[in-house]
């Protein structure tokens, strides 16, 4: 299991923490900041799911005008960790 720390950077929220297990499955995630609603219903949604399914799903969505998101950062987090493996 490797523990992923990701600064985010153009949104609310100012990190996102989580693991990966062997399989690129996403564990534990949290959001340090942001909308609280927004950000627990992502965490929830994404457990146990790949890592690569996730970067398919929430790589570049964006926050009303911002050019990113909570999901789009976590997203960055994610295409990061692979890359370091």
């Amino acid at each position: 299991m490797k523990h992923i720390t990701h600064d985010n950077h153009g949104t609310c929220s100012k990190q996102v923490v989580f693991d990966l297990d062997d399989d690129n499955r996403i564990h534990n995630l949290q959001f340090i900041g942001g909308c609280a609603g927004n950000t627990l219903g992502i965490s929830q949604l994404v457990e146990g799911m790949t890592a690569e399914e996730v970067i398919s799903r929430l790589h570049g969505v964006h926050c009303g005008l911002r050019p990113t998101s909570c999901p789009d950062q976590l997203a960055n987090a994610l295409i990061e960790a692979l890359a370091e493996a």
